[in-house]
């Protein structure tokens, strides 16, 4: 596991750098991402030319979670799990950290340390990280932080102080990443630009020169009954069931390989450009993204729209998560004006600047005696008084919250991104 002690580490850079140089080297690297997060595994695809797959200790369960690391993993040279945010930082104390994931994995942990403007400050830092003892988990076994690599050093003599620090405390140093603004990435909406090409030809030159490489290979590829006591065997529902699903590069973009994975039968099309032929199918799932950023193409293309409409109004079975959601209203509002959407809900969306406010978090509800989770991420706004929620929906620490559920006729839309989705509409 490539983590860090606080986010804006740089762990995401030198993760996917790590995953550039493996393949480089004729590995199969099978990427794999902590938490909720979307975007993230972009980059990892697109590196490793394989799907990255979430480990997510509140939305599925720890025998899951070795499950799908054993299943994903097991044709693997080498796996890299990225972690979120800070080593320790979970919904409740360390309760669903990447430390807990690499505890439920039993694999190593290599802390990326953000080193600019320090030197042997740096050793109170990486001595509490290396001998914090968690109080959660007990039953799980003790974290195994296999060393560091330090980013934005300043010149050798900065890195030499650095070395300095981990042969003081003992501690393994794979090497660093020198400080070059071309590799800092930029922040973009709700997450990192993934327009971008994952991949930095500067980057992997720069970890292949300055990182020991070689001992992280040998560090990653011992084979995953090393580190993970699982068959391989993934017990998650298969769905004997065709699904078409909203995918493009951006508007509709945030679905869990996992899901994919469970239907016979997947199928795409972008609503941006082309028009669905809705006949066979068993569900349509419309999933999050940035709709709002693709305003005028998904307007321009009334006849798709209208397809979806019909489709709803006649019974079809229909998943909208977050921009899904959006998608399927009257309108979404914007400081521009109204962009007449699906139709199929009677609401429209704010995304203008004055109503942004963050939603974030966490969720958990019960519908019909089946239990849901997932992840809500948005700035947008349901546009004056919010729909009645069939159910009420609770955070990570059951907390209530305000985010509604919807059901209209065979439509199951929310804010919430699923996690396990549930094919009975």
């Amino acid at each position: 596991m490539i983590a860090a002690p606080t986010s804006g580490s740089g762990k995401t850079t030198i993760a996917r750098g790590l995953m550039a140089l493996f393949a480089s080297k004729g590995n199969r690297v099978q990427p794999f991402k902590c938490g909720p997060d979307y975007i993230d595994t972009k980059f990892h695809e697109r590196v490793c030319e394989r799907p990255s797959i979430n480990l997510d200790s509140f939305m599925a369960s720890e025998e899951h979670v070795k499950e799908l690391f054993a299943y994903y993993g097991k044709d693997a040279d080498i796996c890299v799990v990225e972690g979120m945010m800070g080593l320790y930082d979970g919904y409740d104390r360390d309760k669903g950290s990447s430390a807990e994931i690499a505890r439920i994995l039993g694999i190593p942990v290599v802390l990326v340390v953000d080193a600019k403007s320090a030197a042997y400050s740096m050793a109170p830092l990486l001595y509490g990280f290396t001998h914090f003892t968690s109080t959660n988990a007990s039953h799980l076994a003790p974290l195994n932080i296999a060393g560091v690599i330090f980013n934005k050093v300043g010149s050798e003599q900065h890195y030499r102080h650095l070395k300095q620090v981990c042969d003081d405390l003992n501690i393994a140093c794979f090497g660093y990443l020198p400080k070059q603004v071309s590799l800092e990435q930029s922040s973009r909406y709700l997450g990192l630009d993934f327009s971008k090409k994952a991949e930095s030809h500067e980057l992997v030159h720069l970890l292949e020169e300055h990182v020991r490489w070689e001992a992280l290979e040998e560090l990653f590829i011992p084979t995953l009954g090393t580190f993970c006591s699982h068959t391989g065997i993934i017990s998650f529902p298969y769905w004997e069931s065709s699904v078409l699903i909203a995918r493009n590069s951006e508007a509709f973009s945030f679905v869990y390989q996992e899901v994919l994975d469970r239907f016979s039968s997947v199928s795409f099309f972008d609503p941006e450009t082309e028009v669905p032929s809705l006949k066979g199918i068993d569900l349509l799932y419309l999933p999050g993204g940035y709709p709002e950023k693709h305003l005028e193409a998904l307007v321009r293309n009334e006849a798709c729209r209208k397809s979806i409409k019909e489709y709803a109004e006649k019974g079809g079975r229909i998943i909208a998560e977050c921009g899904g959601m959006m998608y399927l209203c009257e309108t979404i509002v914007t400081d521009e004006g109204e962009w007449p959407m699906c139709g199929v809900l009677p609401y429209s969306i704010t995304a203008r600047k004055a109503d942004r406010k963050l939603s974030l978090g966490y969720r958990q509800f019960v519908i019909d005696g089946k239990e849901y989770r997932g992840h809500e991420f948005h700035y947008t706004q349901f546009l004056g008084e919010k729909p009645k929620s069939i159910t009420q929906v609770f955070n990570a620490k059951g907390e209530p919250v305000e985010t509604p559920v919807i059901r209209h006729h065979h439509v199951f839309a929310s804010y919430t991104h699923l996690y396990n989705i549930q094919f009975t509409v």
